[in-house]
């Protein structure tokens, strides 16, 4: 075979372990516990159609149900202060962006 025919096997190989990579990668887990914790001690706000707040939703998977959401899009009232999504209130404090596991634990005292 010639050289650029390897070099292109090579790089659709590493194009396939790549993507195979990103969608396999494992989903952090969350106790139901832990889950109810930071719900309860905080509110999430997103918006329909944010990307970063379905990330950060998929967090928390199935004990989603135990946090505290509102939805910017349908729910604008609720949202005055709110300048983007996904936002936490804890503490009164504003968290922007998507947080980890470890800081919402971290910042909510789970």
């Amino acid at each position: 075979m010639k050289k650029d025919s390897w070099i292109t096997i090579g790089i659709v190989i590493a194009v396939i372990v790549l993507a195979y990579l990103l969608i396999n990668k494992p989903k952090p887990e969350i106790s139901e516990e832990v889950a109810k914790c930071i719900g309860e001690k905080s509110i999430l706000y997103v918006q329909e159609g944010c990307s970063h707040c379905k990330t950060q939703e998929e967090m928390f998977g199935e004990n989603l149900k135990y946090i505290k959401e509102i939805d910017c899009f349908y729910e604008r009232d609720k949202c005055g202060e709110i300048t983007g999504t996904p936002t936490w209130i804890i503490d009164g404090k504003k968290y922007e962006g998507v947080q980890s596991i470890e800081k919402l634990k971290e910042l909510t005292g789970c």
